[in-house]
């Protein structure tokens, strides 16, 4: 087992009972940690440190969780703007500092929060729908095209690739696909929301975003947030092994996303921008 695969499960002794029969054995379960992201940016002259939210995260990734975050939030848009990304103390480290450019205006975004951030709710603190949408690069024609052939085969693809889930059937996982169908990465984490944050993070520190030609497939269901996630991402298709929300679903058509749903071996549900897949 390598250094990755102990931050994402640990073994607990535990008592099975099957048909009246109790046996006693090791169970591998998914890690589940907080995480506290904090910024040190400039307002004016003045350097600022503050603390910006806490996750309750599966550790590994966390420097694309941070950054996935900071693009899912509209606080950054491209990669030179996180001037350094470091953790606190000895690894495994529970807190992590993103140093932002000149430039980056934290204290216009903060005004936007009501409340306390979460970074496991894309629109948690939000005083309205309508601050996010503000933040979503308008849509925009493109030409990707997705064959009904690769959205099929998307379930054998991601679960060839799920380590953490296969040990523990606990974490969710997010895949990066080109249209061609390679995988390009794929994040895990017992929050979905996180590891997409994990992937987008991954796609900014490796200076590759937007996302305009590629598809994300997420084993989730689909929520508001992730949709708003992938749109801030510049993502242009979504497809999801459960069903999506009603507001989701007005989201994907709203932003120009290619919504799919339900994903399975032989079918699925298109449920925003259809125009996008070759039947």
């Amino acid at each position: 087992m390598d250094t990755s695969e102990r931050l994402l499960t640990r073994n607990f002794s535990v008592q099975r009972v099957e048909r009246g029969a109790a046996e006693r054995l090791t169970d591998t379960v998914a890690v589940e940690e907080p995480l506290a992201i904090r910024l040190e940016y400039w307002t004016k002259d003045r350097r600022v440190a503050d603390s910006l939210a806490v996750t309750m995260r599966t550790p590994g990734q966390d420097r694309e969780l941070a950054a996935g975050f900071l693009v899912s939030e509209g606080i950054v848009r491209q990669k030179r703007e996180i001037v350094h990304v470091r953790s606190i103390g000895t690894e495994p480290s529970n807190e992590i500092v993103l140093e932002l450019a000149h430039g980056v205006d934290v204290e216009t975004w903060r005004t936007e929060r009501a409340a306390f951030v979460s970074a496991g709710c894309g629109i948690c603190g939000k005083r309205s729908r309508e601050a996010v949408s503000g933040e979503i690069p308008p849509p925009q024609m493109d030409a990707l095209r997705v064959d009904r052939s690769l959205i099929e085969k998307l379930p054998a693809l991601l679960e060839a690739r799920q380590q953490g889930f296969a040990s523990t059937g606990g974490l969710h996982a997010a895949a990066l696909l080109t249209q061609d169908g390679c995988v390009e990465r794929v994040f895990e984490d017992i929050g979905r929301h996180n590891a997409l944050d994990k992937l987008i993070g991954w796609c900014l520190l490796n200076d590759d975003l937007p996302l305009r030609d590629a598809l994300l497939f997420l084993s989730s269901r689909s929520s508001f947030e992730l949709v708003q996630k992938c749109a801030m991402a510049g993502a242009r298709v979504l497809a999801t092994v459960g069903g999506p929300s009603s507001l989701a679903i007005e989201a994907a058509r709203e932003y120009g996303v290619t919504l799919i749903g339900f994903v399975r071996t032989s079918r699925f549900n298109v449920y925003s921008g259809e125009w996008r897949i070759n039947l």
